[in-house]
């Protein structure tokens, strides 16, 4: 037996809906915890990593907004980690641990609110080694073009822009191969609605057999 929050990885290639999941669980009861909106909030107000980002991009990434808010040009960002796996490997080195560090925040928060189910939602969850001590993953899985007409819509870039940012992200398959649970999102909302639902009361199964009742 062990105290609550059962601890839910949910990740998927771009474009595939883990969002939408991620919407309809969190409607549904999960708490929810959004690795990349944290790693966005850290580059734009923590100093250690507003400091190594510039080290690694140039201070120029960073401008200041009317108001005097920090700016940061993602875009000018992007397309150096996507042309330079090095840059890439060091920037989620710089960012990934104080990602972990709030994660576990979350979870302490968690326990003391008795929290049932807490997912954590991340774009590269394997990748970043950020499903070690999770009790269970969720990968979101789509077809490849309905990924892409998904994320052009989105206004996520063109299509190519889009392929290439899919091609630096593991693919589809090793993520299926390495998930506890897969969830094929074939484009319709209502049915990934009922597909949710079917895993909501899967993982409540599992968190209530795994965890105790206090």
């Amino acid at each position: 037996m062990r105290s609550y929050p059962f601890l839910v990885g949910i990740t998927g290639g771009l474009g595939s809906g883990k969002s939408m999941v991620c919407r309809f669980l969190s409607e549904m009861g999960c708490a929810l915890f959004e690795s990349d909106r944290v790693a966005k909030e850290l580059q734009l107000h923590d100093p250690e990593v507003i400091e190594g980002i510039k080290a690694l991009f140039g201070s120029e990434v960073y401008s200041l907004d009317p108001s005097g808010g920090l700016v940061l040009d993602r875009k000018k960002i992007a397309s150096d980690v996507f042309s330079s796996s090095e840059k890439l490997a060091a920037l989620n080195k710089l960012i990934h641990p104080k990602v972990s560090g709030e994660f576990r925040k979350a979870v302490l928060e968690g326990e003391k609110r008795g929290t049932k189910i807490l997912l954590k939602e991340a774009a590269i969850l394997f990748e970043s080694g950020g499903w070690e001590g999770l009790d269970v993953v969720v990968v979101v899985a789509a077809d490849m073009q309905e990924r892409i007409n998904r994320a052009v819509q989105k206004g996520m870039g063109t299509r190519e822009e889009i392929m290439l940012r899919i091609a630096a992200q593991w693919p589809q398959e090793m993520l299926i191969a390495k998930a506890d649970y897969v969830l094929i999102n074939k484009g319709a909302l209502d049915e990934l609605k009922k597909e949710t639902e079917v895993l909501w009361h899967t993982l409540l199964a599992a968190a209530e057999s795994l965890c105790n009742h206090h």
